[in-house]
């Protein structure tokens, strides 16, 4: 499919209403992780604010309908609050600090509507082909001071910084794998040379994948994604 689009592209080099341009916007990737018996304390949405930037070929071949296809780099960093490990102890608490960096192959169907002269409303939806090239987390605890003299909590608190692990150097052991693929919808507006995007990619596969044989827990995730681009065509042919 992505063959087909990738030699549709190629041959409309001689057709007119074509560029290629840089993207730059906000994305956040979303790690949305499941656990197989479901209750709602094992379900985990870690939304990670971040950034995105990219090169972009777009196309038009009749009236309107064309593809735009360009390769981006995404990075963001999830940073959760400080967590109470049960109901009656203030401390200690925790937090995760989580980054994702990724690099990304997008190809989208899409159509123009000339709205005035040089001026566009776009409607586009495909899929995305992204390589993992980093996730990790770091767990810190903060625990408050004992006072040797009363033996009571003092107003010293203590913050520990846990240890950074990086999901992809564990061999599989954690279930993560570096490829996943997704499927964006959007819509966006073009004036001239300049353009806003913005969409939201659904995860297709799950790229975290963990079985405990000894429960019977099955524990998937999935990454999703919204981001806003704002961008330039650097060569525009009309």
């Amino acid at each position: 499919m992505m063959a087909v689009c990738l030699t549709a592209s190629l041959w409309a080099v001689d057709l007119p209403n074509q560029g290629l341009g840089l993207q730059i916007g906000w994305a956040q990737p979303t790690l949305r992780v499941n656990d197989s018996n479901s209750p709602d304390t094992l379900n985990h949405h870690f939304h990670m604010n971040g950034f995105k930037v990219g090169l972009i070929y777009d196309a038009s071949y009749i009236a309107g309908f064309g593809s735009s296809m360009g390769i981006n780099y995404t990075f963001g960093v999830h940073n959760g609050g400080w967590n109470q490990r049960n109901a009656y102890n203030t401390y200690p608490q925790d937090r995760q600090l989580i980054t994702y960096n990724e690099l990304e192959i997008f190809v989208d169907w899409q159509y123009k509507f000339e709205v005035a002269k040089e001026t566009y409303l776009i409607l586009y939806t495909g899929p995305t082909i992204q390589c993992g090239l980093g996730l990790s987390w770091r767990k810190d605890t903060r625990t408050d001071v004992i006072d040797p003299v009363t033996h009571l909590p003092s107003d010293e608190i203590i913050t520990t910084r846990g240890e950074r692990m990086n999901a992809y150097n564990a061999d599989g052991e954690n279930g993560f794998k570096r490829i996943n693929v997704t499927w964006g919808v959007g819509a966006g507006f073009q004036y001239k040379r300049y353009f806003l995007r913005g969409g939201y990619d659904f995860g297709l596969i799950n790229p975290y994948k963990l079985a405990d044989y000894s429960s019977g827990v099955h524990t998937r995730g999935r990454f999703d994604q919204w981001s806003i681009k704002i961008g330039m065509y650097l060569w525009y042919a009309e």
